[in-house]
């Protein structure tokens, strides 16, 4: 069935992808944007008021919320922090406020991360898992209670706790991908620690899944199979044939990147209990698929 959806962060890298892919099967897309409307499917807003005119959202059938400052853009100053946070809260805000003030049921599919689980080691981690402690925690507590507006109003929303996303021109993996092709990718710290990682092609399609279904509540949007983050390179240098052997201690990336370095080579084997429980099934399913699909995607 064919939905009018509105997307917030329709610029950015899940954002865009998102619009094509919605677009080609048919849906009618409307673009939130923060700069002046190019085109008649864009409208301006101004998520850091956290208001939004709720006639924006007449005939929309949900909203999909990705917009947010990505994290490896800056070293976590204090500063930057805060603006991590801002731009998570205060759009979350807007939105869930404005569709519960349609008084229509309005489908929220906001977005989230894995980050919750915090630094959980070998646990497997569903959706029912607890919190974990940190500044990601912190963050995705603020930016998922941010949707109560409209939960409380009626509204059915889905949040989704996304994984690392494996996409040629995602912030963290285009490093890796770059240091890879010089032979230099080796594990990041001990490098035993999960990465739950997902496709951009599969996590486009999750969260078209998630709208179809009308889903409701947290969703792990990861791959089936989460790995160890040395495995992860391991398969990337197997798959360009370059060596990955020469491990980046931890000391050394928090001389680099600064506190962002924990949330490196913290470990969260989250699994997506809720997507295969409703019937989704990976494109890309294996490590190796994955990587194979990585590298050969147009960038």
């Amino acid at each position: 069935m064919t939905q009018r959806i509105a997307v917030a962060g329709s610029s950015g890298l899940i954002g865009a992808a998102l619009c094509h892919s919605l677009r080609e099967r048919g849906d009618d897309v409307v673009r939130l944007v923060r700069r002046a409307p190019e085109h008649e499917s864009e409208i301006q807003w101004d998520p850091s008021t956290r208001q939004l005119d709720p006639a924006v959202l007449d005939g929309v059938d949900a909203v999909v919320n990705v917009a947010g400052a990505s994290l490896g853009a800056h070293r976590w100053s204090p500063a930057f922090k805060t603006e991590l946070i801002n731009s998570r809260v205060d759009g979350t805000t807007a939105l869930a406020t404005a569709i519960a003030q349609t008084g229509r049921p309005i489908h929220l599919v906001n977005g989230s991360a894995v980050g919750y689980y915090g630094d959980r080691g070998d646990e497997v981690l569903t959706e029912e898992s607890s919190a974990g402690s940190g500044f990601l925690v912190d963050l995705v507590h603020a930016w998922e209670g941010a949707t109560e507006p409209a939960e409380a109003a009626g509204a059915p929303v889905a949040c989704l706790r996304t994984g690392i996303v494996l996409a040629p021109d995602g912030d963290a993996i285009k490093m890796l991908l770059r240091l890879a092709k010089l032979g230099l990718g080796g594990p990041l710290g001990n490098g035993r620690q999960f990465w739950s990682w997902i496709t951009l092609a599969d996590h486009v399609r999750a969260i078209e899944h998630v709208l179809d279904q009308r889903l409701e509540g947290p969703v792990n949007l990861t791959g089936p199979e989460p790995a160890r983050q040395r495995d992860i390179v391991a398969e990337m240098g197997r798959q360009l044939h370059r060596p990955t052997l020469l491990p980046a201690p931890t000391f050394a990336l928090r001389a680099v990147v600064g506190e962002m370095a924990g949330d490196i080579v913290a470990s969260q084997r989250a699994v997506p209990k809720r997507l295969q429980d409703t019937g989704f099934t990976h494109g890309q399913a294996t490590l190796p698929d994955a990587i194979r699909w990585l590298l050969t995607a147009p960038a």
